[in-house]
């Protein structure tokens, strides 16, 4: 089953069970899906990669908003947004742990034959497509800058 099918019985469900919160963000979600689906313009299905993708980043504007929300002091706001991240991530692969990341740059890094920090844009590059919905970016940026530096 593919991902935007999941999304399209879990709004279904969420009726059922009168879940507003839940409706709420999986119509989100749906709606980021439909988004992406027209701008490739004349794709019939929308691959489960770039729905990963487009979940990811809605997801990031959520914990954006709440640390925003946190900083104005709007905690009910902060946990509205929160609540809706937790459901996103629902319907994204599990994020890698310290550990796997550091195995899996390092690899990425003897793979390209970097050595310095010149080299980090190449790294990047092949590490951002590889691990691309399984860790936010910029902690694969740390993780690269640390490992080259």
């Amino acid at each position: 089953m593919s991902i935007f099918d999941q999304v399209n019985d879990d709004i279904r469900a969420a009726m059922l069970a009168r879940d507003k919160e839940r409706l709420e963000a999986v119509r989100n979600i749906k709606k980021v899906l439909l988004e992406a689906k027209t701008a490739k313009s004349g794709a019939e299905e929308l691959s489960d990669e770039d729905a990963i993708r487009a979940i990811s980043k809605l997801a990031k504007q959520g914990r954006d908003s709440a640390e925003i929300y946190v900083q104005q002091k709007r905690s009910d706001l902060a946990d509205f947004e929160m609540a809706q991240v937790k459901i996103y991530d629902a319907f994204l692969p599990r994020q890698m742990g310290g550990e796997e990341l550091t195995a899996a740059v390092k690899a990425i890094i003897a793979a390209c034959g970097a050595t310095s920090m010149k080299e980090m844009g190449k790294v990047m590059g092949i590490a951002t497509k590889e691990l691309a919905g399984k860790v936010d970016g910029k902690l694969i940026s740390e993780k690269v800058r640390s490992l080259l530096g």
